[in-house]
């Protein structure tokens, strides 16, 4: 009976709060009695409730805080709510592990982190002046002090700005067996600025025993790569950029495997622009990766094609990321096509999804074809999907040689299919694909026989895409006909009673309100998400 009179009590106070009726810092203070929140709940689990308050509704996860959004106004306020909580929340670490995500932050509240809690030093893309908000002698001191202490856990600095990152990364530095920084476990290092920031010392004087994860890009200098094997044994991700880590010298063959072999135990990989000299021993290197099950590489087709080649991968990946590099349409036929040929029907390890881009910058054309599969079951005996998608400069297209990369998949597999080429698909192309279930067309003229047979030729009876089910229009222009190419379609694709999904998106020239419930009556669900002028006419 005490509980529901509570109950009743706390509902009351709770109205008089929102009307605003009395001392609503005293109505406050009386519901948070009624609460009985200091007896009922257990201290840690109090101090994991304080940790989400602060940390978790701004995107921001204790465990990973590179991308963490910022401390909000009011974010400690729960502070003032009774003795309690303040000493709780004085004895949950993880509450004062931030100093903030920008220098404005640091230099506001370096000075309350006092303590053994772990620091994270989070600057997310930040571009703050230094003159306004230095990194100056009292941050500095602290960050040193740190390091002596060895109470660093995490070190994510995105940022723009030469000076700042040159003298945290300085004083990051031990300069004695004092500091060692053994407790950084993940290190994220982004910079956008012209002057390279060089990290040499660090890596060398650092021994980094629990480092997990390292992510380093932009323009670091990395004088030697041989600091990275010998200081990094259990990493779990690894992400190098070696195209913006241009002031480098680039690893030879020998220290990336050294690397690799170092951390058996990483699960994600990404390597940017790995470009590995034409080393002709190449075949004497291996690195043995047992655990992994994210690979991303980008670069020029012939260099990943033999750094692969010396991968020792698991059978099963979770998922494989290649943005493969060609110059020529050559490039196509002589390495790219031999390679999709062997993944996608000899090579285990790739048949569960292969995500695979490809680009070409001859004569200025910019085409990219990702094709990606996904096992349907987790037996092996089920044939992969495979969803596709070709983007390309509008401006300089090459259609033909969009068409030779789709011939170089089991186009039977493909379930997806999406296109800027703004070109009338091929009969032929079509009719290889007879599963596609999502058509995503953009650029597109509306002109006669859109997506239909030829009406003189041998399949004039059937449907091109007998398994659609969503058809997707961005950017579309019309010809003398009008409307009537996409109604006529329509009609006949939903002629067996199996009616799709039509989504337009982008530029949509004008449609009457008329021609808009005779589309509706055609199709099974109908979106718009237009940016011309005329959107009334949803």
């Amino acid at each position: 009976m005490g509980r529901e009179a509570n109950i009743d009590l706390i509902q009351a106070l709770e109205k008089q709060i929102e009307e605003g009726k009395g001392d609503v810092f005293k109505l406050k203070r009386a519901r948070n009695a009624l609460l009985n929140i200091s007896t009922h709940v257990p201290p840690e689990i109090l101090g994991e409730i304080f940790g989400w308050n602060l940390f978790r509704e701004a995107g921001h996860s204790l465990e990973s805080p590179s991308n963490f959004a910022g401390l909000q106004k009011g974010s400690y306020n729960f502070l003032l709510v009774c003795h309690h909580w303040f000493e709780v929340a004085g004895r949950t670490p993880e509450l004062w592990s931030f100093w903030g995500n920008t220098l404005e932050d640091w230099n506001k509240r370096h000075h309350s982190w006092a303590g053994v809690a772990p620091l994270d030093l989070v600057l997310n893309g930040d571009d703050s002046d230094p003159y306004d908000f230095p990194f100056g002698e009292s941050l500095q001191g602290v960050v040193r002090s740190r390091v002596t202490q060895d109470t660093i856990r995490q070190v994510h600095l995105r940022s723009y700005n030469y000076e700042t990152l040159t003298v945290i990364i300085s004083s990051l530095t031990p300069n004695d067996e004092g500091g060692q920084n053994e407790n950084i476990e993940s290190i994220v290092w982004g910079y956008g600025g012209l002057i390279p920031v060089d990290v040499s010392d660090f890596f060398a004087r650092s021994r980094l025993p629990r480092l997990r994860l390292l992510e380093l890009g932009g323009a670091f200098c990395v004088s030697s790569w041989d600091h990275l094997a010998s200081r990094t044994t259990l990493l779990t991700s690894l992400s190098l950029n070696f195209a913006t880590l241009s002031p480098s010298p680039t690893p030879t063959t020998a220290q990336l495997f050294s690397i690799l072999n170092s951390n058996p135990n990483l699960r994600e990989l990404s390597l940017g622009d790995a470009i590995l000299p034409n080393d002709p021993d190449i075949s004497m290197f291996k690195a043995r990766l047992p655990r992994l099950k994210t690979l991303s590489l980008t670069g020029y087709i012939r260099h990943l094609l033999g750094l692969l080649r010396q991968l020792i991968l698991p059978e099963m990946l979770d998922d494989v990321d290649l943005t493969v590099s060609v110059s020529t349409v050559e490039d196509i036929s002589q390495t790219l096509a031999p390679y999709i040929q062997d993944y996608f029907r000899r090579d285990v390890r790739f048949q569960d999804r292969l995500n695979l881009t490809t680009s070409s910058c001859d004569e200025y054309t910019s085409i990219k074809v990702e094709v990606t599969c996904a096992q349907t079951t987790a037996s092996l005996q089920q044939p992969p999907q495979v969803s596709l998608a070709a983007l390309t400069d509008l401006h300089h297209l090459n259609a033909q040689l969009f068409i030779n990369l789709i011939a170089l998949i089991p186009r039977e597999h493909v379930v997806q299919l999406e296109t800027e080429l703004g070109m009338k698909l091929p009969e032929e192309l079509l009719l290889m694909m007879p599963n596609i279930e999502v058509l995503r067309i953009s650029g597109v003229e509306l002109s006669e026989g859109f997506l239909q047979p030829n009406p003189n030729g041998p399949h004039a009876n059937t449907k091109l895409l007998p398994s659609l089910k969503e058809l997707c229009l961005q950017d579309v222009t019309l010809d003398d006909g009008g409307w009537s190419h996409l109604t006529t379609y329509l009609a006949h694709q939903s002629s067996d009673g199996q009616a799709i999904s039509l989504g337009m998106f982008g530029y949509i020239p004008y449609m009457c309100p008329e021609l808009v419930d005779e589309i509706k009556g055609l199709v099974k669900e109908l979106g718009f998400e237009v940016d011309s002028e005329e959107e009334d006419s949803e």
